[in-house]
């Protein structure tokens, strides 16, 4: 058992490698849509995977270069167009995914007792590329670190201007198929080209975007601040809860009138009520949730099975602090579904040629961001020893992550980061919906170690 929530150093055996492509690939520039480049988006997506039994490297080095030549623009590199310099593209180089291997003396037993909470140490699981900009970086960086029980952890950083999470999902299936299963085709193949969503010409902004305008501060509010900016100076902990079923159906009967809606649709509302409430904002300030709506079948013609790229737009529900706090949950929650229904195959389209103008950009001033990492399949990932004992981020974020739970596909673990004054509010409030019938009271939670956030 670890003394502390600190993981020691990892151990490199040898320096990384680029991983290339096992037979030719295409050369070419990739266009990337005005959903891929925006700036909102210029990161990557780092998964973190606890397995119980390791597989060979060997045999993982194989299959990623096997399957690097169906998934080529994950082996180029970004860079700027060279029609526009604010708009990304990717050279389709074959230059290769970075890739290392490393040993950490823990076990996997050791770090599930951290496991519900990461902690700035949690990097030392990711090697940390020195570039001098985040076009440098590979858009695949992968780090697999044994651990003295014999179990393995698997870190991957995958570029999000390549594509979103339905993409990082079909990606490290394909990986984990040709690993087990090295002469059988893939199931879904991707497919590159994002033409389907390039911008009208000239570009119709016919709809309205509130989730690109600025908030407007009520004139008589003495409250004018940037939330995101004040929460980037604060001295930020994570929370994390796990909601079961049960849990989400005792919020469902908060809904008063009854309303028919899904789990993703009453828990987002509830986490977005919460963290307001918890934040003591002024009633008249206006404030917004945003999330990921998946647009591939929102089209006509819908896009391209194994489409590979963002295919989603986001969501934007909108109203003032005092009637989301004070109101029912269901105000919360008919916010989100409007939100949703707006999502016509015209607003998609009116959304990209907004995107046209690169001054636009995505309004986090009063904003809480949920990403749905659960139903998409992450934590199924099977390399040929087993599914997961864990899935979920190498970091902890003010963005708001619904993560699926291993071993149960109905519960969601909400996790999010928030100031360490607000965070026990911020949980109770997450917590009270109990009714007189709930034996099992609220979601699970996990204790936080001080200094937790990464």
């Amino acid at each position: 058992m670890l003394s502390s929530p600190e993981l020691p150093d990892c151990n490199y055996l040898n320096n990384p490698i680029l991983i290339t492509p096992n037979s030719p690939t295409p050369k070419h520039s990739l266009y990337l849509s005005n959903l891929d480049d925006q700036k909102f988006l210029r990161f990557s997506i780092k998964y973190l995977y606890l397995f119980k039994k390791s597989v060979s490297v060997d045999s993982l080095k194989y299959s990623l270069s096997k399957v690097l030549v169906d998934y080529y623009p994950l082996a180029g590199r970004l860079r700027a167009s060279s029609e526009n310099d604010q708009k990304l593209e990717v050279d389709c180089n074959g230059e290769g995914a970075l890739f290392a291997e490393a040993f950490m003396d823990i076990t996997a037993e050791d770090f599930l007792e951290l496991s519900g909470l990461p902690n700035r140490s949690w990097r030392k699981l990711l090697y940390r590329v020195e570039a001098r900009s985040f076009l440098d970086v590979p858009p695949l960086v992968i780090q697999i670190t044994n651990l003295s029980c014999g179990g393995m952890i698997v870190c991957t950083a995958i570029n999000h201007c390549l594509c979103d999470g339905i993409g990082t999902s079909q990606f490290l299936h394909a990986w984990a198929h040709l690993t087990t299963k090295p002469t059988i085709d893939l199931p879904i193949n991707p497919f590159h080209s994002r033409h389907a969503l390039k911008p009208r010409n000239p570009p119709q902004v016919t709809s309205t975007h509130p989730q690109f305008s600025k908030t407007t501060l009520n004139k008589d509010s003495s409250f004018q601040l940037d939330l995101n900016q004040y929460l980037q100076t604060q001295s930020l902990v994570p929370s994390s809860l796990t909601f079961t079923s049960s849990h989400v159906l005792h919020l469902k009967r908060q809904l008063v009138p009854s309303v028919k809606c899904t789990t993703f649709e009453v828990l987002a509302a509830h986490t977005w009520r919460s963290w307001v409430n918890s934040l003591d904002l002024d009633p008249t300030l206006n404030v917004k949730l945003l999330f990921s709506i998946n647009i591939r079948n929102r089209l006509n013609p819908e896009l391209e099975q194994g489409y590979y790229g963002n295919g989603f737009v986001l969501g934007c529900a909108e109203t003032n602090v005092k009637e989301l706090v004070s109101a029912n949950l269901h105000h919360g929650v008919k916010l989100v579904q409007q939100a949703k229904s707006c999502l016509t195959q015209e607003y998609v389209k009116s959304a990209v040629d907004m995107l046209e103008d690169k001054t636009v950009k995505t309004d986090l001033s009063l904003s809480l961001v949920i990403s749905q990492w659960a139903k998409l399949g992450l934590e199924d990932l099977d390399f040929g020893e087993g599914k997961p004992l864990h899935m979920g981020p190498l970091t902890s974020d003010i963005y708001c992550l619904f993560l699926p739970v291993t071993g149960d596909f109905d519960a969601v673990r909400v996790q999010v980061s928030v100031p360490e004054s607000v965070v026990d509010k911020f949980e109770h409030y997450m917590r009270d919906f109990r009714s007189s019938g709930d034996n099992n009271g609220g979601p699970n939670g996990h204790c936080r170690e001080e200094n937790g956030l990464i």
